[in-house]
């Protein structure tokens, strides 16, 4: 509501006919974007395009959505102001589809003036052509604006992005909305990527499991949802979705981005991670931020403008990437932490992995906030981007997969305790692949309290004892659980069931 109590009118009914407005580039090629952007471009030794953008991460602080935010006169002037630019501007229209999935699939318009193609080049890498419908959600990007703000209606699907430059802003722009709508529909939004699997289990037999990974962004997700886990055929694993995709209530889960990939690059290693270094070295890539010389010569171990580096890789050059975006039944869901007290894995119950979900435990990363950068952090679901009730998101997690009978863990991807034992990628991934066959026995283990395995297959995971990294386990893991316990007390619409199974 604006100040004087009355709710205005949405500012996407108000944007022209991008098929009809003279300053608008309808729908121009990515051949014809990347001409547009020509100007920023550094082309790289692939011959790929490189651009550096003035912000290189996302506005949290600056964002409102009008579901959890009461908007003012001041609010709603902004997302006119958005509305002039397109008037006014020499600007670019893309029309793109988000999701496959029959009950999750929406028409996204970008606006972004021509003098910035560079981030419509990038963000139509990501989705699929559209197919001339109508847009479900509409986004002005404004990177000229005097101010930096990012405002949102959630129920008209509009969504402003003024003085930023960035394409992550465009990017969630719409995936923000599309957890949003799935929501209303019945399932819940995820950020989160998936994966299916096929292997033999303990008796030899072939068959299929649907995996989920829920994750801050740098805490491995993408590595562990990309991986092909070292299987030979008949075996196999593939990608489905990277970032976020929803869960549905008949165990399906949709995915989003049908044509790219947003990857972090700082550090990318052709060894640890060759799905995608191969994806972002091609010349289909789009790098933003990356350190890149005047020669061409690309180095994504320098930190040149940022950690928060990126590329927007095709799915189409990552060997472990479906066709498909859509995971038919979940069978598994991971939440990835980095909390030096919990073990490489341990297998949840159904409240316990609402509480996990809850904690949404990791590390700051400059994705997120740079300033705070390896710091300690809680983030429900571990994804940002909820509008609404977050206690409620809890609750409706845990009954999602309880009605489903999903298998819930939680995975350490980076140490224990003092830092003197790491849980690196080969250990992740003999963990996952274990879990898929069936072959891991559980024990509810006395000094942690929680379910871990007795075996692992292929690992020494008895090295892996956090009480045997900790000096003063007991006292720390107390600490812990009180910490916790007072940060689920802030959820007033969460469940007191889930709050009580606190690990």
């Amino acid at each position: 509501m604006s100040e004087t109590g009355t709710k205005r009118r949405s500012p996407r009914r108000e944007l022209p006919d991008p098929t009809e407005a003279s300053n608008v580039r309808y729908n121009p090629t990515l051949e014809e974007l990347r001409e547009l952007a020509e100007d920023d471009e550094i082309t790289t030794e692939f011959g790929s395009s490189s651009y550096v953008s003035e912000y290189r991460s996302r506005c949290a602080d600056k964002t409102k959505n009008a579901v959890d935010d009461e908007f003012s006169t001041e609010d709603y002037d902004l997302l006119e102001n958005a509305v002039d630019a397109v008037e006014a501007r020499e600007m670019i229209c893309v029309d793109r589809l988000m999701g496959r999935h029959p009950d999750a699939t929406f028409c996204c318009r970008l606006y972004v003036p021509v003098a910035h193609a560079r981030i419509a080049l990038a963000w139509a890498k990501l989705f699929e052509p559209a197919d001339g419908r109508e847009p479900d959600l509409v986004t002005v990007q404004d990177p000229d604006h005097e101010r930096t703000a990012i405002r949102v209606l959630p129920e008209d699907g509009f969504t402003a992005v003024l003085g930023s430059d960035y394409t992550g802003e465009a990017k969630k722009s719409f995936l923000r909305l599309f957890m949003y709508r799935t929501k209303q529909r019945g399932g819940l939004g995820l950020h989160a990527g998936s994966k299916r699997v096929r292997v033999r289990d303990a008796d030899g037999d072939m068959h299929t499991v649907g995996q989920v990974f829920l994750g801050l962004s740098a805490t491995g997700k993408s590595t562990l949802t990309s991986h092909g886990l070292w299987l030979e055929e008949p075996e196999d694993a593939v990608m489905l979705q990277d970032d976020v995709c929803a869960l549905l209530p008949d165990g399906s889960v949709a995915g989003s981005e049908g044509k790219g990939l947003f990857i972090k690059t700082i550090g990318l290693e052709r060894e640890e991670q060759p799905t995608l270094y191969t994806a972002a070295t091609h010349e289909s890539a789009v790098l933003e931020n990356v350190a890149v010389d005047d020669d061409g010569t690309v180095d994504f171990d320098e930190p040149r403008y940022t950690k928060n580096s990126r590329a927007i890789v095709q799915r189409s050059e990552l060997e472990s990437a479906d066709e498909e975006i859509d995971l038919d039944g979940v069978d598994q869901v991971f939440f990835i932490t980095r909390n030096p007290l919990m073990p490489p894995v341990a297998k949840l119950d159904e409240e316990e992995a609402a509480v996990a979900f809850m904690l949404g435990e990791s590390i700051e990363t400059s994705a997120g906030d740079p300033s705070r950068a390896g710091e300690s952090i809680r983030v429900v679901g571990t994804n940002p981007f909820i509008i609404g009730s977050e206690g409620e998101e809890g609750n409706q997690f845990r009954d999602l997969i309880a009605d489903l009978d999903v298998d819930c863990f939680v995975i350490n991807t980076g140490y224990l305790g003092d830092e003197s034992k790491d849980i690196g990628v080969t250990e992740s991934v003999t963990i996952l692949t274990e879990l898929a066959r069936g072959t891991i026995e559980w024990t509810d283990d006395e000094a942690t309290g929680l379910t871990l395995p007795e075996a692992v297959p292929g690992l020494d995971i008895e090295a892996f004892s956090v009480p045997d990294h900790v000096d003063d386990y007991e006292t720390a893991a107390a600490e812990l659980r009180e910490e916790r316990l007072e940060y689920l007390e802030q959820f007033e619409d969460l469940d007191e069931k889930i709050k009580e199974a606190t690990y």
